[in-house]
Protein backbone atom coordinates (compact mmCIF):
# COMPACT_ATOMS: atom_id res chain seq x y z
CA UNK A 1 0.00 0.00 0.00
CA UNK A 2 0.91 3.64 -0.81
CA UNK A 3 2.07 5.94 1.63
CA UNK A 4 3.21 8.85 0.11
CA UNK A 5 0.93 9.21 -3.01
CA UNK A 6 2.51 10.19 -6.80
CA UNK A 7 1.53 13.94 -7.17
CA UNK A 8 -0.04 14.13 -10.87
CA UNK A 9 -1.48 11.86 -13.78
CA UNK A 10 1.85 11.11 -15.02
CA UNK A 11 3.90 10.33 -11.71
CA UNK A 12 0.17 7.85 -11.14
CA UNK A 13 1.27 6.26 -14.72
CA UNK A 14 4.77 5.99 -13.52
CA UNK A 15 4.32 4.41 -10.66
CA UNK A 16 1.09 1.85 -12.44
CA UNK A 17 3.63 0.94 -15.03
CA UNK A 18 5.83 -1.16 -12.45
CA UNK A 19 3.28 -2.07 -9.92
CA UNK A 20 2.17 -5.66 -9.78
CA UNK A 21 -1.98 -5.75 -10.51
CA UNK A 22 -4.10 -7.77 -8.26
CA UNK A 23 -6.95 -9.88 -9.51
CA UNK A 24 -10.22 -11.26 -8.14
CA UNK A 25 -9.85 -14.25 -5.97
CA UNK A 26 -12.39 -16.12 -7.96
CA UNK A 27 -10.05 -15.40 -11.74
CA UNK A 28 -7.16 -17.30 -10.21
CA UNK A 29 -9.47 -20.24 -8.47
CA UNK A 30 -11.12 -20.62 -11.92
CA UNK A 31 -7.82 -20.34 -14.17
CA UNK A 32 -6.89 -22.84 -11.57
CA UNK A 33 -9.86 -25.38 -12.54
CA UNK A 34 -9.16 -24.64 -16.01
CA UNK A 35 -5.28 -25.56 -16.17
CA UNK A 36 -6.78 -28.96 -14.99
CA UNK A 37 -8.45 -29.57 -18.05
CA UNK A 38 -5.57 -27.58 -20.01
CA UNK A 39 -5.61 -30.31 -22.66
CA UNK A 40 -9.69 -30.08 -23.87
CA UNK A 41 -9.31 -26.41 -23.01
CA UNK A 42 -10.61 -24.07 -25.98
CA UNK A 43 -9.28 -20.51 -26.12
CA UNK A 44 -13.43 -19.10 -25.41
CA UNK A 45 -13.75 -20.90 -22.00
CA UNK A 46 -10.66 -19.68 -21.08
CA UNK A 47 -10.96 -15.70 -21.95
CA UNK A 48 -14.78 -16.57 -20.53
CA UNK A 49 -12.91 -16.74 -17.16
CA UNK A 50 -10.61 -13.98 -17.59
CA UNK A 51 -13.97 -11.28 -18.76
CA UNK A 52 -14.93 -11.20 -14.87
CA UNK A 53 -12.43 -9.59 -13.81
CA UNK A 54 -11.12 -6.48 -15.16
CA UNK A 55 -7.73 -6.39 -14.13
CA UNK A 56 -6.78 -9.65 -15.25
CA UNK A 57 -8.14 -8.43 -18.56
CA UNK A 58 -6.06 -5.52 -18.54
CA UNK A 59 -2.94 -7.62 -17.48
CA UNK A 60 -3.66 -10.05 -20.55
CA UNK A 61 -3.82 -7.38 -22.83
CA UNK A 62 -0.56 -5.56 -21.15
CA UNK A 63 1.58 -8.81 -21.56
CA UNK A 64 0.39 -9.22 -25.29
CA UNK A 65 1.56 -6.10 -26.25
CA UNK A 66 4.65 -6.13 -24.43
CA UNK A 67 5.52 -9.56 -26.16
CA UNK A 68 4.10 -8.94 -29.82
CA UNK A 69 5.90 -9.50 -33.24
CA UNK A 70 7.10 -6.09 -34.96
CA UNK A 71 5.86 -8.87 -38.00
CA UNK A 72 2.07 -8.50 -36.25
CA UNK A 73 0.73 -5.60 -37.56
CA UNK A 74 -2.79 -5.65 -36.50
CA UNK A 75 -3.96 -4.94 -33.25
CA UNK A 76 -6.02 -7.90 -30.91
CA UNK A 77 -8.63 -6.14 -29.71
CA UNK A 78 -10.04 -9.50 -27.97
CA UNK A 79 -8.94 -11.82 -24.79
CA UNK A 80 -10.11 -15.26 -26.94
CA UNK A 81 -7.80 -13.92 -29.60
CA UNK A 82 -5.31 -13.04 -27.17
CA UNK A 83 -5.27 -16.18 -24.96
CA UNK A 84 -4.66 -18.12 -28.82
CA UNK A 85 -1.77 -15.76 -29.70
CA UNK A 86 -0.15 -16.79 -26.50
CA UNK A 87 -0.78 -20.22 -26.35
CA UNK A 88 -2.30 -22.22 -23.28
CA UNK A 89 0.49 -23.47 -21.62
CA UNK A 90 2.51 -20.29 -22.11
CA UNK A 91 -0.58 -18.48 -20.60
CA UNK A 92 -0.68 -20.30 -17.68
CA UNK A 93 3.19 -20.04 -16.82
CA UNK A 94 3.37 -16.71 -17.13
CA UNK A 95 -0.28 -15.68 -14.85
CA UNK A 96 0.80 -18.17 -12.29
CA UNK A 97 1.08 -16.86 -8.35
CA UNK A 98 -0.83 -13.29 -8.94
CA UNK A 99 -1.66 -11.51 -6.25
CA UNK A 100 -5.39 -10.62 -4.53
CA UNK A 101 -7.38 -7.64 -3.90
CA UNK A 102 -9.13 -9.33 -1.06
CA UNK A 103 -5.18 -9.69 0.27
CA UNK A 104 -4.44 -6.42 -0.55
CA UNK A 105 -6.91 -4.35 0.97
CA UNK A 106 -6.92 -6.43 3.87
CA UNK A 107 -6.87 -3.61 6.21
CA UNK A 108 -9.24 -1.63 3.98
CA UNK A 109 -12.70 -3.18 4.30
CA UNK A 110 -14.37 -0.10 2.99
CA UNK A 111 -11.89 0.34 0.27
CA UNK A 112 -12.25 -3.71 -0.69
CA UNK A 113 -16.17 -2.96 -0.88
CA UNK A 114 -15.59 -0.03 -2.83
CA UNK A 115 -13.41 -1.51 -5.57
CA UNK A 116 -15.37 -4.53 -5.75
CA UNK A 117 -18.45 -2.50 -6.46
CA UNK A 118 -16.66 -0.83 -9.22
CA UNK A 119 -15.69 -4.45 -10.59
CA UNK A 120 -19.28 -5.68 -10.34
CA UNK A 121 -20.97 -2.72 -12.39
CA UNK A 122 -18.25 -2.86 -14.64
CA UNK A 123 -19.26 -6.90 -15.29
CA UNK A 124 -23.24 -5.69 -15.81
CA UNK A 125 -21.78 -2.72 -17.61
CA UNK A 126 -19.86 -5.58 -19.86
CA UNK A 127 -23.08 -7.82 -19.88
CA UNK A 128 -25.70 -5.07 -21.18
CA UNK A 129 -23.29 -3.52 -23.77
CA UNK A 130 -22.30 -7.24 -25.17
CA UNK A 131 -26.69 -8.19 -25.16
CA UNK A 132 -27.08 -4.62 -27.54
CA UNK A 133 -23.77 -5.63 -29.71
CA UNK A 134 -25.77 -8.70 -30.57
CA UNK A 135 -28.99 -6.75 -31.75
CA UNK A 136 -27.08 -4.65 -33.52
CA UNK A 137 -25.19 -7.68 -35.26
CA UNK A 138 -21.76 -5.94 -34.19
CA UNK A 139 -19.73 -9.33 -35.71
CA UNK A 140 -16.90 -8.54 -32.61
CA UNK A 141 -19.18 -8.33 -29.52
CA UNK A 142 -15.74 -8.81 -27.48
CA UNK A 143 -14.59 -5.59 -28.69
CA UNK A 144 -17.35 -3.43 -27.01
CA UNK A 145 -18.02 -5.64 -24.23
CA UNK A 146 -13.85 -5.33 -23.26
CA UNK A 147 -14.18 -1.89 -23.36
CA UNK A 148 -17.20 -1.49 -21.07
CA UNK A 149 -15.16 -3.82 -18.73
CA UNK A 150 -12.23 -1.92 -18.61
CA UNK A 151 -14.12 1.93 -19.12
CA UNK A 152 -13.54 2.39 -15.31
CA UNK A 153 -10.10 0.87 -14.91
CA UNK A 154 -8.52 4.08 -13.14
CA UNK A 155 -11.34 4.23 -10.68
CA UNK A 156 -10.53 0.45 -9.57
CA UNK A 157 -6.38 0.97 -9.68
CA UNK A 158 -7.15 4.07 -6.94
CA UNK A 159 -9.43 1.88 -4.84
CA UNK A 160 -6.26 -0.09 -4.87
CA UNK A 161 -3.55 1.64 -4.45
CA UNK A 162 -5.20 5.08 -2.99
CA UNK A 163 -7.76 4.03 -0.49
CA UNK A 164 -7.84 6.56 1.87
CA UNK A 165 -8.31 9.58 -1.07
CA UNK A 166 -10.63 7.47 -2.65
CA UNK A 167 -12.84 7.22 0.54
CA UNK A 168 -12.47 10.82 1.22
CA UNK A 169 -14.01 11.36 -2.30
CA UNK A 170 -17.13 9.07 -1.12
CA UNK A 171 -17.22 11.00 1.49
CA UNK A 172 -17.64 14.12 0.29
CA UNK A 173 -20.19 12.76 -2.61
CA UNK A 174 -22.32 11.81 0.14
CA UNK A 175 -22.61 14.90 2.37
CA UNK A 176 -23.39 17.00 -1.20
CA UNK A 177 -25.59 15.40 -3.53
CA UNK A 178 -25.07 17.88 -5.75
CA UNK A 179 -21.34 17.58 -5.86
CA UNK A 180 -20.35 16.03 -9.25
CA UNK A 181 -17.44 13.33 -9.10
CA UNK A 182 -14.85 14.66 -11.08
CA UNK A 183 -15.16 17.76 -9.59
CA UNK A 184 -14.67 15.95 -5.89
CA UNK A 185 -11.36 13.62 -7.60
CA UNK A 186 -9.92 16.91 -8.97
CA UNK A 187 -10.23 18.42 -5.06
CA UNK A 188 -8.85 15.33 -3.78
CA UNK A 189 -6.40 14.12 -6.30
CA UNK A 190 -5.65 16.89 -8.82
CA UNK A 191 -7.07 15.80 -11.29
CA UNK A 192 -10.34 13.94 -12.86
CA UNK A 193 -10.28 9.98 -13.15
CA UNK A 194 -11.15 9.72 -16.62
CA UNK A 195 -7.70 11.97 -17.10
CA UNK A 196 -5.70 8.90 -15.48
CA UNK A 197 -8.07 6.54 -17.53
CA UNK A 198 -6.74 7.82 -20.81
CA UNK A 199 -3.32 8.26 -19.84
CA UNK A 200 -3.36 5.24 -18.69
CA UNK A 201 -4.66 3.37 -21.89
CA UNK A 202 -2.06 5.50 -24.25
CA UNK A 203 1.09 4.64 -22.39
CA UNK A 204 0.08 1.32 -22.02
CA UNK A 205 -0.73 0.69 -25.56
CA UNK A 206 -4.16 -0.90 -25.06
CA UNK A 207 -5.41 -1.80 -28.56
CA UNK A 208 -6.40 1.95 -30.60
CA UNK A 209 -10.17 0.91 -31.22
CA UNK A 210 -10.39 -0.17 -27.56
CA UNK A 211 -9.10 3.60 -26.73
CA UNK A 212 -11.38 4.92 -28.82
CA UNK A 213 -14.21 2.83 -27.41
CA UNK A 214 -13.45 4.05 -23.87
CA UNK A 215 -13.39 8.00 -24.75
CA UNK A 216 -16.03 9.90 -24.25
CA UNK A 217 -15.73 12.33 -26.28
CA UNK A 218 -16.08 10.25 -29.10
CA UNK A 219 -19.37 8.85 -27.75
CA UNK A 220 -20.66 10.10 -31.34
CA UNK A 221 -19.90 6.64 -33.03
CA UNK A 222 -22.20 4.38 -32.44
CA UNK A 223 -20.17 1.41 -30.86
CA UNK A 224 -18.73 4.15 -28.55
CA UNK A 225 -22.21 5.16 -27.84
CA UNK A 226 -23.31 1.74 -26.74
CA UNK A 227 -19.87 1.59 -24.32
CA UNK A 228 -20.94 4.95 -22.58
CA UNK A 229 -24.41 4.15 -22.12
CA UNK A 230 -23.85 0.43 -20.76
CA UNK A 231 -21.67 2.03 -18.52
CA UNK A 232 -23.76 4.83 -17.24
CA UNK A 233 -26.77 2.17 -16.88
CA UNK A 234 -24.69 -0.27 -14.80
CA UNK A 235 -23.26 3.40 -12.69
CA UNK A 236 -26.87 4.36 -12.00
CA UNK A 237 -29.01 1.26 -11.53
CA UNK A 238 -26.44 0.43 -8.50
CA UNK A 239 -27.59 3.54 -7.07
CA UNK A 240 -31.49 1.48 -6.60
CA UNK A 241 -34.16 1.15 -9.69
CA UNK A 242 -35.59 4.47 -9.21
CA UNK A 243 -32.56 6.83 -9.69
CA UNK A 244 -33.29 10.00 -11.08
CA UNK A 245 -30.86 9.76 -14.27
CA UNK A 246 -32.51 5.90 -15.08
CA UNK A 247 -35.39 7.68 -17.19
CA UNK A 248 -32.97 9.29 -19.66
CA UNK A 249 -31.07 6.39 -19.85
CA UNK A 250 -33.45 4.27 -20.73
CA UNK A 251 -34.52 6.91 -23.64
CA UNK A 252 -31.08 6.97 -25.07
CA UNK A 253 -30.89 3.26 -25.23
CA UNK A 254 -34.08 3.18 -27.04
CA UNK A 255 -32.76 5.49 -29.80
CA UNK A 256 -29.76 3.40 -30.34
CA UNK A 257 -31.70 0.05 -30.34
CA UNK A 258 -34.74 1.16 -31.87
CA UNK A 259 -36.86 -0.95 -29.90
CA UNK A 260 -40.16 0.15 -27.54
CA UNK A 261 -39.48 0.98 -23.63
CA UNK A 262 -40.92 -2.00 -22.63
CA UNK A 263 -38.74 -4.16 -24.42
CA UNK A 264 -35.71 -1.96 -23.40
CA UNK A 265 -36.73 -2.44 -20.06
CA UNK A 266 -37.33 -6.35 -20.22
CA UNK A 267 -33.82 -6.79 -22.28
CA UNK A 268 -31.97 -4.43 -19.16
CA UNK A 269 -33.63 -6.97 -16.33
CA UNK A 270 -32.99 -10.26 -17.97
CA UNK A 271 -29.24 -8.83 -18.28
CA UNK A 272 -29.52 -7.33 -14.72
CA UNK A 273 -31.02 -10.71 -13.28
CA UNK A 274 -27.97 -12.78 -15.28
CA UNK A 275 -25.02 -11.05 -13.97
CA UNK A 276 -26.64 -11.57 -10.33
CA UNK A 277 -25.72 -14.88 -11.25
CA UNK A 278 -22.22 -14.11 -11.05
CA UNK A 279 -22.56 -11.99 -7.26
CA UNK A 280 -20.04 -14.42 -5.41
CA UNK A 281 -17.16 -13.09 -7.54
CA UNK A 282 -17.53 -9.67 -6.39
CA UNK A 283 -19.09 -10.51 -2.82
CA UNK A 284 -21.42 -7.31 -3.35
CA UNK A 285 -25.13 -7.04 -3.76
CA UNK A 286 -25.92 -7.04 -7.94
CA UNK A 287 -28.57 -4.88 -9.10
CA UNK A 288 -30.90 -7.11 -9.59
CA UNK A 289 -30.62 -7.44 -5.60
CA UNK A 290 -33.75 -4.82 -5.85
CA UNK A 291 -35.73 -5.85 -8.63
CA UNK A 292 -39.16 -5.62 -8.87
CA UNK A 293 -38.62 -2.22 -8.78
CA UNK A 294 -39.95 -1.02 -5.20
CA UNK A 295 -40.42 2.43 -4.43
CA UNK A 296 -38.15 3.75 -1.46
CA UNK A 297 -34.38 4.48 0.06
CA UNK A 298 -31.95 1.09 -1.71
CA UNK A 299 -31.28 -0.24 1.35
CA UNK A 300 -27.45 0.03 3.07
Amino acid sequence: MLTNLPGGVNSWVAYLDHAQLPVLRGTVAELARCKENEDNLNGRELSGAILHDPLMTLKVLRYLYSHHSRKQTNEITTIARAVMMVGTTPFFNQFANQPLIDEALADYPQALAGVMRVMSRARHAALYVRDWSVLRHDVESDEVTIAALLHDLAEMLLWCYAPEPMLEIGDMMQRDASLRSAAAQQKVLGFALTELQLALASAWHLPTLLQSLMDPLQADQPRTRSVTLAVALARHSAHGWYDAALPDDYAAIQKLLNLAPEEIRDRIHRVTLQAAHEWEWYGVPPAAAWLPMLPGAWPA
